[in-house]
């Protein structure tokens, strides 16, 4: 791949790689969304004029964001093994870790929703999504349904993945969690399982190609009703998944998840500031 393909310079390639890995990175990581990072690296615009209209923006697009999807295979399959071993070993600090990391994204995520305004409107559709998330969770929850990962549950985390990346803010984890569906889904990915890889990967390009007209068209014309519903969705999701039995097991373990729900908000912040001040420009 030369310069002359690509029309990127070898050093920007290999930032491209490198912002690639943090959206890769995004995507898997609980509380963080590869979709928000596509914006803030100006990379989002370009890839959902890609995947809406592919054929008419093949040449001009794909040869530049090759690196991007270079870096976003390499940060996706790179942090899936080591998810998955925390998980499994440490499942309540690692689940308040990631509560951390989703409550200090809270903040950003609301600027990013109000960039275009906000109106009372914007606040009914935040309040009604954490609702209706709220309430299917607690019927499921209430009703004591086991969910049984297979071939149709792997197309339904496939979905969320591929929603995580198209629709920014949305964080595939912060509906896989409460499901019971995210370690076994990062498991298998993370172990090259076909079983899992082929229906996630099914479910993903379905709704890429099903939904991401929509989606683009969404937030291109209301933007801000859809953000704010998306953050009503996180902000139900996450209180769904605290283990208060956890804290209330004993001293030393709610010290333990404190910690860890310190040490998330806080990196959460400090990827914000960075993000923040650091002008990255468009592809």
């Amino acid at each position: 791949m030369n310069q002359k393909s690509t029309g990127l310079r070898p050093a920007q390639f290999i930032f491209r790689i490198f912002q690639g890995a943090l959206i890769g990175l995004g995507a898997v990581l609980p509380g963080i969304s590869g979709g928000v990072l596509g914006v803030i690296f100006g990379v989002y615009k370009p890839i959902m004029e890609l995947i809406s209209h592919p054929f008419a923006n093949f040449k001009t697009h794909v040869p530049k964001l090759i690196p991007v999807f270079i870096g976003g295979i390499i940060g996706f399959l790179g942090i899936a093994n080591l998810l998955a071993f925390f998980l499994e070993k440490y499942p309540d600090p690692s689940v308040c870790l990631f509560i951390g990391l989703i409550a200090g994204m809270l903040p950003s995520l609301f600027r990013e929703a109000g960039e275009q305004g906000r109106s009372k409107g914007s606040y009914i559709s935040l309040v009604v999504c954490m609702i209706v998330i709220f309430v299917i969770l607690n019927i499921l929850n209430v009703a004591s349904v086991t969910i049984e990962p297979n071939f149709f549950w792997y197309l339904f985390c496939g979905f969320c993945l591929a929603l995580s990346v198209i629709a920014p803010g949305m964080s595939f984890s912060t509906l896989l969690m409460p499901l019971g569906l995210y370690t076994p889904f990062i498991d298998g990915i993370g172990h090259l399982d076909f079983g899992v890889l082929v229906p996630g990967g099914i479910g993903a390009l379905l709704t890429v190609i099903i939904l991401a007209k929509a989606i683009n068209a969404l937030f291109n014309n209301y933007y801000s009703f859809a953000f704010h519903g998306i953050i009503g969705i996180v902000i139900a999701a996450t209180v769904m998944i605290i283990p208060f039995s956890s804290f209330a097991a004993s001293a030393q373990q709610a010290l333990i998840n404190t910690v860890c729900l310190v040490v998330g908000v806080v990196f959460a912040l400090l990827l914000d500031k960075f993000n923040s001040r650091v002008d990255v420009p468009e592809v």
